[in-house]
């Protein structure tokens, strides 16, 4: 079987130089693009600048040109960069994995409409330990029910930009999910002053950013004499390059849709 071709997207970016290294490392994939913004000081400069293993591809900044080069682009960029790397995607006839977060409603809705075209695997995060967490969480919730307070806490590097993390809202919405409720319904997002009691049933998030933390992710279950707390903490970026580059090898030759992590493991139901 021939090796999958990649793009990567944010090829300047930390994530992007991650999943440089990593695809150019695994024998079943080759980099075949590597796509950064326009006036990136990257631009045209040889991959292999900023990983060793993609010496020989130019850094672009046209995606229908990464497209044509490759069998599927992996995207972990900001939402607009993305939506513009998912039309290109459409009209390639080719997919994507994103891992993207930071998405409004209607930009969801885009990236739904888009994988009626095309195959798109789409996840907040794409650590392995992250996603064995999100069963655990579905466990404790079912378990424990509404009598346990749940509160989701993440810590990220300064320059993340949203807020709370994807992996956290995920993370949220499978405790309310296992408890018949929704974050939509039941979500608190920011405490300050006079709040008065913890309403019950709520699902509380508490966000702190600093330094050049990877990812930190904790779900407090607090009941009456005892908690449980479920964590997940990312030392390296390779543990998520690793999961993408699982998902691109995966994604290549499947019908549109749109699709998970859990359907990339087997997971689904």
């Amino acid at each position: 079987m021939s090796a999958v071709s990649l793009a990567v997207a944010g090829a300047g970016g930390r994530m992007g130089r991650a999943l440089l290294e990593a695809g150019s490392a695994d024998p079943a994939t080759t980099i075949a693009a590597a796509l950064d913004v326009a006036g990136s000081p990257f631009a045209g400069r040889d991959a292999g600048e900023l990983a060793a293993g993609a010496k020989g591809v130019a850094v672009g900044t046209d995606p229908a040109a990464a497209f044509a080069a490759a069998d599927v682009l992996i995207d972990f960029t900001r939402p607009a960069g993305t939506l513009a790397h998912l039309a290109a995607g459409v009209a390639a006839g080719k997919p994507l994995v994103i891992g993207t977060t930071g998405f409004e409603p209607p930009q969801l809705a885009k990236i739904r409409e888009a994988a009626g075209k095309v195959p798109v695997v789409f996840a907040p995060n794409f650590a392995i330990g992250v996603l064995v967490m999100m069963k655990l969480v579905d466990m404790a919730s079912r378990a424990l029910g509404p009598a346990y307070d749940v509160e989701v806490f993440e810590l990220h590097h300064k320059l993340k930009v949203d807020a709370p993390s994807g992996t956290a809202l995920k993370l949220g919405e499978v405790a309310a999910a296992a408890r018949g409720t929704s974050l939509a319904q039941d979500g608190v997002y920011a405490r300050h002053g006079a709040t008065g009691e913890r309403k019950a049933g709520t699902l509380g998030f508490s966000v702190a950013r600093g330094g050049d933390v990877i990812g930190d992710h904790t779900v407090f279950f607090l009941g009456t004499g005892e908690r449980i707390e479920i964590t997940h903490r990312s030392a390296s970026r390779a543990t998520y390059a690793q999961g993408a580059l699982r998902a691109a090898k995966w994604v290549v030759g499947k019908p549109p849709g749109l699709y998970d992590m859990d359907d990339v493991l087997g997971l689904r139901g």
